[in-house]
């Protein structure tokens, strides 16, 4: 390493089947002995804390990762102790052990001190073994050394690993089906193996679900427990028989165990990382000593491991939703009714039943307030007002009784059809009962009726949360009523409505009690407070609409067509020449009788 060097950093590939790399620091020469830092870490150039060793303090200088990440890069990073003068010479070596021959070792490499300032890459990421294609000689002319005779533990040894089969049903519902499974036979002498891989952006966003049922007849009387590790990366099979804590110092897995007593065992990850997960099953039979290897009992389990969008489709509490933020797509659970947790099953905020019963009564019953709006149209002859009226009654009764988040649910007809006619109800309410006070000529007032449904029913279907939903028709439908309010005035040069009791008594109470209806709904409404918000909302609206609803129209005082006069025989018409303007109506006489 030269003086203006600080650092060298190298890379090697660790294919599958390998349970040990050992990273050693050779012939380091320097001013003060062997002034280096070793440091090691997987996927990603070492830092501060990563694995590391002082080679001034340790002989040999040598680094040994047990249960390294599979088919991943590991970095390693020769750096000198700071203020370290001259140059240092080192020579480091990456050896593999192969866990399926336990009895050989990867050769190691000896990278050359020559050229140390650029990252240096060992191995292939096809996996070959590293004897397979020998690296150049050294600049000495040393050689490299063939395969080194290694005694290995039997911890070390691996075992075949089983492929699962992937079959896709939906955005995120895949299943993984096992050769000549679902049902896996666990020797006593060795685990069983698998492997479930699941792929980048299509497998992350959902639910890793495995599920262990021990077959109980096959343990022949025996008190045997099947344990699952699962593991992402590498296999986890330590040769501990009395360690089931699914972990070592550098991995952590995921725990499950089946016995007689409990025979089946779940287990759920939410967003679980791409790439291989091993799952190793081993049976072990319960002694007074702890848990010991079992003889001549071959265990048999049903296997089943499939992905989900949620947990248990979120339950009667909550609602599976797909989300997308930026472009990862994920599935995740709405809770409903103070509800909480992945899979909405934390009830410690939880309404209770008669909380939920009380609030459905009242977003129901509210509506009851509809009823004399109702009446007051139906007497003052507002019939076609009066049927918005009951429409807006009833799919606001059941559209809130189906909209319940608890168990307190009603559904007459599907959810989506009773919010469009209750929300096209709450808005057809206001636009008829302002139309109506305007007064205008029967055939414009139908006109606008319609034409506000139409538009109503198309702003709902492109957004039915929107504030302007409200506010938008109802200021059109206010600036109708006051334009006809003031052509009424200027025309009789006097105030129009003319009695002050009109005033007083009907339209500055409707308008305030209008006007606290839209502030409540606008600005004071939330998700905790609904129930009973709300509820004001449909009374005070309802109210309203009771005091601004204009009184009878008054007949017109224009005379009309004469009545038939009957009794004896004759009927008595008006002249044809004077209805045809042919003749002074002052001067004519009555001189056509008509024969009845």
């Amino acid at each position: 390493m030269a003086p203006h060097n600080r650092s060298c950093l190298y890379k090697v590939f660790v294919p599958s089947y390998t349970s040990r790399v050992l990273v050693e620091v050779l012939r380091c020469r320097g001013v003060e002995g062997c002034p280096l830092w070793l440091r090691v870490r997987a996927k990603a150039p070492p830092l501060h804390n990563s694995t590391a060793l002082d080679c001034r303090e340790h002989a040999p200088c040598q680094l040994a990762l047990d249960l390294p990440f599979w088919q991943h890069w590991y970095y390693v990073l020769v750096e000198k102790h700071p203020g370290v003068p001259g140059t240092v010479s080192f020579q480091v070596t990456v050896q593999l052990t192969d866990c399926s021959r336990p009895s050989l070792a990867r050769p190691p490499f000896l990278p050359s001190s020559a050229s140390m300032n650029m990252p240096h890459s060992f191995g292939s990421v096809g996996g070959l073994a590293l004897g397979d294609s020998p690296p150049p000689a050294s600049p000495n002319g040393t050689k490299h050394p063939v395969p080194i005779s290694i005694a290995s533990p039997a911890g070390e040894r691996c075992w075949p690993v089983r492929p699962t089969l992937r079959n896709e049903l939906d955005t995120f519902s895949v299943h993984f089906y096992i050769f000549f499974g679902p049902n896996v036979s666990v020797p006593p002498d060795r685990p069983a193996v698998f492997v479930i891989n699941l792929l980048p952006v299509l497998d992350s966003g959902g639910v890793l679900n495995l599920e262990l049922r021990l077959n109980v007849s096959s343990l022949c009387g025996e008190n045997v427990t099947v344990f699952g590790c699962l593991n992402h990366e590498v296999p986890l099979t330590s040769s501990d028989n009395t360690s089931v804590t699914c972990e070592t110092e550098s991995l952590a897995g995921f725990l499950l165990s089946v016995n007689a007593t409990a025979s089946l065992s779940r287990l759920r990850i939410p967003y679980p990382q791409t790439g291989s997960w091993y799952l190793s099953l081993r049976s072990l039979c319960a002694t007074e000593h702890g848990f010991e290897p079992c003889t001549n009992v071959t265990a048999e389990v049903y296997l089943r491991a499939y992905l989900s969008p949620c947990i248990n489709d979120c339950g009667i509490y909550g609602q599976c939703k797909l989300l997308r933020t930026n472009n990862y797509l994920y599935a995740a659970c709405e809770c409903k009714a103070g509800w909480n947790g992945w899979g909405c099953t934390d009830n410690a905020e939880a309404f209770s039943y008669g909380f939920q019963l009380l609030s459905t009564l009242l977003l129901c019953l509210s509506n009851v307030m509809f009823v004399p709006p109702v009446a007051i149209a139906v007497r003052s002859h507002y019939l076609l007002e009066a049927a918005v009226y009951i429409f807006t009654m009833f799919f606001s009764t059941f559209y809130h009784a189906c909209d319940q988040p608890g168990i307190v649910v009603f559904c007459i007809m599907e959810y989506d059809v009773l919010q469009f006619c209750d929300f096209l109800g709450s808005l057809m309410s206001v636009w008829v009962t302002v139309i109506a006070m305007a007064r205008l000529q029967p055939v414009v007032k139908q006109v606008l009726y319609l034409l506000g449904a139409m538009l109503l029913s198309m702003a709902l279907q492109m957004d039915r949360h929107g504030l302007w939903n409200l506010l938008g028709p109802s200021l059109f439908a206010l600036g109708i009523m006051a334009i006809a309010w003031t052509a009424r005035t200027i025309r009789r040069r006097h105030c129009y409505p003319p009695t002050w009791k009109r005033w007083a008594f009907y339209l500055c109470p409707g308008a305030l009690i209008a006007a606290a209806a839209v502030l409540l709904y606008a600005f004071v409404e939330t998700e905790e407070n609904y129930f009973y918000i709300h509820s004001i909302w449909h009374l005070l609206i309802a109210g309203s609409v009771g005091f601004l609803l204009p009184p009878r129209a008054k007949p017109s005082r224009r005379l009309g067509p004469l009545p038939r006069r009957k009794g004896c025989g004759y009927q008595l018409c008006v002249n044809e020449q004077e209805e045809l303007g042919l003749v002074d109506p002052a001067v004519a006489s009555i001189n056509s009788i008509c024969t009845s």
